[in-house]
């Protein structure tokens, strides 16, 4: 394999920072006209070099900064800008050497410079000889300190040595960084780098054998360097693996093992440009992500559409499943998830919400049902980030035809049907009433007595079996104290097909704060136009009842137009069908609408002003006919006569 030039064709922005008197005017000077100024002005203008000079073919501009403390405002601001930062000490004055320590690095630490480092000792005609230590004596300590420094070199500008390397060295940690790829502690490839490596290893494995033979090892050198191997030369970098690393080779060709080590012997021999190359050709971007190019364009949609998985996408999670179920006990446990997800920047769902999400099998693993719902869950809250770790795990289609918009709720209401397959519910109800209860309940999580309240957004998501199939519910608890902030966004409902109402049906108090959050609720569906199907669930049916709390939840939701409160136990495993009819709610999203006084008063006034327009259309047409009729008698007459 052999390097070829990559990057990005935009500027690279370079600025020069350092104490005064340092050399950093007379370095851009020189480099920039191949001369030594006479005489320099404190600080230069904006420098490009041209864009030939170096073999990427990308312009550098190289930005010169004042040292004095009136200038700090302008330097962080440029800094702030860079794409990496040359720091200058002058090679006969130590003082400036021991400031790269104690000021400018913490500096740009403490300022979050993220970007590579460079840092160049100046004035190298100047060093007294006599007390000269090596270059890697000096910077080794700080270096080991300070991890973004990437290169350290020496020149000088009067003499001119060095002088184009500062700034080649400094373009090429830009347009082919370490950090990304190399752990220059542990001296391996960073777990990012592994897991596109191994990606792109797999898709150039096109016999799926283990191996890259010689004709995919050919493959691969024309798509990233545009030109073939010789035959000798696929030999000797067979013959280099094998010699340092045995397994690196079998005889099927070049394994994973040995593909991962080639790319970590470029890395340390300082051909950062090679595993860029690879990477780039694949549509890795500098945080070893896909690009956004390799991505479907931004989905435009209304509030009250929502993003599902198509049925394409769908089988082909489904043939994932029974690929990586390697033990075929219809169960993907904790290792074959993370073999899954091996080719992907990290797995997605280690974290919350998907963390605890989905319904675990017996063995800890996610059944296929679970692992269905996972996916439904991150597509609904994050298309884009779904779509991407689609394409990671190699998903063979365009990556838009993996998703679907569907159509806005509005429309479903006026059509009275919906072509949803994945519902989302959010759970509203006040403290210790049972809404975590219900979503464990959901993804079979055993009930426990230990309260513990929830502060974050939390999720469960499961497939229920409906009479036409199954269909994806998703359950999102809204914690009682971020209620207000959630409807305070105009857009809170858009994306809720049903609103679930828990309340302690032993408790009074419960009740009375449950009707509150169902009156909120309702008025913010009236006031935006996003109504949603709403039900009332009276949880701890296994305590004794509050009577005078029963009658009136009744009540209400016979004033309101919705069904009457569902009982449940989660405690007994008693959930009175609670889940499908959260479906079927769902399914009819013109029912179940509550009604409030507000929003019967301004129905009532509209069908006033309706009936009194037909009124005075019916009275208009009845007197235009009349009209006709008299003029049509009055002709008559008028002949007779």
């Amino acid at each position: 394999m052999a390097g070829g030039a990559s990057g990005s064709s935009k500027a690279v922005r370079i600025v020069v920072a350092g104490d005064k008197g340092t050399g950093k005017s007379s370095l851009i000077v020189t480099a920039a006209a191949d001369t030594f100024p006479a005489n320099v002005p404190p600080v230069l203008p904006p420098t490009t070099l041209p864009a030939d000079i170096y073999p990427e073919k990308v312009p550098v501009t190289i930005i010169d900064t004042a040292s004095s403390v009136e200038s700090r405002g302008k330097l962080t601001e440029e800094l702030k800008q860079a794409d990496a930062v040359v720091l200058t000490y002058a090679c006969d004055k130590p003082s400036t050497l021991d400031r790269l320590s104690t000021f400018w690095l913490p500096e740009l630490r403490r300022l979050e410079i993220n970007v590579p480092v460079i840092v160049v000792g100046c004035k190298l005609d100047l060093r007294d000889e006599q007390h000269s230590v090596s270059l890697e004596q000096v910077m080794s300590p700080i270096m080991q300190q300070f991890r973004e420094i990437e290169t350290c070199i020496e020149c000088s500008a009067l003499n001119h040595i060095q002088i184009p390397e500062v700034f080649y060295y400094s373009q090429k940690a830009v347009l082919h960084p370490t950090a990304p790829l190399f752990d220059q502690e542990a001296q391996t490839l960073k777990p990012r780098c592994i897991r596109a490596l191994k990606r792109i290893f797999i898709i150039c494995d096109q016999d799926r054998d283990g191996a890259l033979s010689d004709a995919e090892l050919n493959d691969f050198q024309v798509k990233c360097f545009n030109a073939p191997l010789q035959p000798s030369e696929i030999v000797g970098v067979k013959r280099v693996v094998q010699e340092k690393l045995p397994e690196g080779v079998n005889d099927r060709g070049l394994t994973l093992t040995g593909f991962l080590f080639l790319h970590a012997l470029f890395i340390e021999k300082g051909r950062l440009e090679t595993t860029w190359t690879v990477l780039r050709k694949f549509g890795y971007n500098n945080d070893i992500k896909l690009d956004a190019d390799q991505l479907p364009p931004p989905i435009k949609r209304a509030p009250d559409q929502t993003v599902e998985l198509t049925n394409e996408a769908v089988e082909f999670l489904k043939e994932t499943f029974s690929i990586f179920d390697v033990d075929g006990d219809g169960s993907l446990r904790t290792g074959e998830i993370e073999d899954l997800f091996s080719t992907a920047p990290e797995s997605p769902w280690s974290e919350a919400p998907y963390e605890d999400a989905a319904e675990r099998t017996a063995l800890g693993g996610f059944s296929l049902d679970g692992f269905l719902s996972e996916w439904a869950l991150m597509t609904a809250r994050d298309p884009m980030y779904s779509v991407e770790n689609l394409i990671y795990i190699g998903y063979p289609g365009d990556p838009s035809s993996a998703i679907r918009i569907t159509r806005r709720r509005r429309i479903d209401r006026k059509k009275k049907q919906t072509d949803r397959n994945v519902f989302q519910c959010f759970v509203f109800g006040p403290k210790e009433v049972g809404k975590s209860a219900l979503l464990n309940s959901f993804v079979g999580r055993p009930f426990s007595n230990n309260y513990i309240p929830t502060t974050d957004e939390s999720y469960a998501a499961n497939t229920v079996d409906q009479l036409g199939g199954k269909k994806t519910l998703i359950m999102r608890e809204i914690p009682d104290e971020v209620v207000g902030q959630l409807l305070a966004n105009k857009d809170a409902l858009a994306a809720c097909d049903v609103a679930v109402f828990v309340y302690d049906s032993s408790y009074e108090e419960s009740w009375k704060k449950t009707t509150e959050l169902l009156l909120k609720v309702a008025s913010h569906g009236e006031a935006t136009g996003y109504e949603v199907p709403c039900l009332i669930v009276a949880a701890k049916d296994d305590l004794e009842p509050h009577m005078a709390a029963l009658q009136d939840s009744t009540r209400v939701s016979q004033n309101m137009g919705i069904d009457a409160p569902i009982p449940i136990s989660t405690k007994l495993g008693d959930f009175n069908n609670v889940f499908r009819r959260i479906i079927v709610a769902a399914e009819h999203p013109h029912l179940s609408i509550p009604e409030t006084e507000a929003g019967k008063t301004r129905k009532q006034y509209h069908r006033l002003i309706n009936r009194s327009v037909v009124f005075v259309s019916v009275g208009a047409a009845v007197t235009i006919v009349g009209l006709a009729a008299y003029r049509a008698y009055a002709a008559r007459q008028n002949s007779s006569s």
